[in-house]
């Protein structure tokens, strides 16, 4: 599993080191998972999932809504934590602010990883999503889908036992989005009449004709 964890890092930080931002969120189903530090962006907040609940810098239930304003993060970055929490993907959309970036990352249903996933996980709320249906998902809440890219091993196995694989036969994969800003209408500007003396001068140098 750390294994997978790294192949995920190195697939999704090239995406989160161009990302720019005051705040960023990281929900993650690892107890030792650090956020990533890239140059641009703020203040983290870190929340770990265990046993129904986040805990780290916020102590929350994971079946209640976000305890977050609104458009508060300019990343968030998800490990994980949908397939272990019935947190609800409108819930992210709802703290994402307009423009932000999503990195989501999860064990696809249809590898070599879920019967070993659903072992590991037995006794608890576990429900592994397809990355294909949560893009769609997000297309219908007005989030751009930037990239679904497979990742890992095929299969949950050492390195020297499996050897390395092509990406697309990967374990997991990882799901890049950016969420669209607000719509601006075009301005239309109205003329505004604006009263000015008229200067009925002569331009300098010029001269009067009469006519007789």
């Amino acid at each position: 599993m750390r294994s997978l964890l790294a192949d995920e890092t190195m697939a999704y930080m090239p995406d989160v080191r161009r990302c720019a931002g005051s705040r960023a969120l990281l929900l993650s189903a690892a107890s030792d998972d650090k956020p990533p530090n890239p140059p641009y962006l703020g203040q983290w907040v870190t929340l770990r999932l265990a046993e129904g609940r986040f805990r780290g810098d916020v102590c929350a239930s994971a079946d209640e809504p976000l305890p977050f304003m609104g458009e508060s993060f300019d990343l968030i970055l998800l490990r994980h934590a949908l397939e272990l929490s019935p947190l609800s993907l409108d819930e992210v959309v709802r703290v994402l602010a307009p423009g932000g970036m999503l990195v989501l990352t999860g064990i696809s249903p249809l590898s070599g990883w879920t019967p070993w996933w659903l072992w590991r996980t037995r006794g608890s709320t576990t429900q592994a999503r397809s990355p294909f249906q949560l893009a769609a998902r997000l297309r219908r809440a007005e989030v751009q889908v930037e990239r679904v890219q497979r990742v890992g091993q095929a299969l949950p196995l050492s390195s020297a036992a499996s050897g390395r694989v092509p990406g697309w036969l990967g374990g997991g994969y990882v799901l890049v989005a950016r969420k669209r800003g607000p719509a601006s209408a075009p301005t239309r500007l109205r003329p505004k009449p604006v009263t000015a003396p008229v200067r009925a001068g002569l331009a300098p140098g010029a001269r009067r004709s009469s006519v007789s």
